[in-house]
């Protein structure tokens, strides 16, 4: 098996195990937006690793064109990242309904 199943069966196994308090705690009911946000954060954490990756190796293959390489890199994780914040924000509030208010 290699090392990416063995890091995602081992994600997988700690996701679930930390998912018995909410189930007890909750009923199990409102964890959607949790699962949403954990989605959208793996990936752009996959997107950004993949962006660097391909920028390192590409100014190791031109270092005269480093700065344009660098300059299109850091934009491209900005709008990532904002897009990421975005769907974590979406995720929160729509997966978590605000408690009810006692009258």
């Amino acid at each position: 098996m290699s090392q990416s199943a063995r890091i995602a069966v081992l994600s997988i196994g700690v996701f679930f195990a930390l998912l018995v308090p909410a189930f007890a705690a909750d009923g199990g009911t409102h964890f959607s937006g949790a699962i949403g946000a954990g989605v959208a954060i793996i990936g752009a954490g996959y997107g950004i690793g993949r962006i660097g990756s391909s920028a390192v190796e590409s100014m190791a293959r031109q270092p005269e064109v480093a700065g344009n390489v660098q300059m299109a890199m850091i934009i491209s994780a900005a709008l990532i990242e904002g897009a990421t914040f975005f769907a974590l924000i979406v995720c929160l509030v729509h997966g978590a309904p605000f408690p009810a208010v006692a009258q």
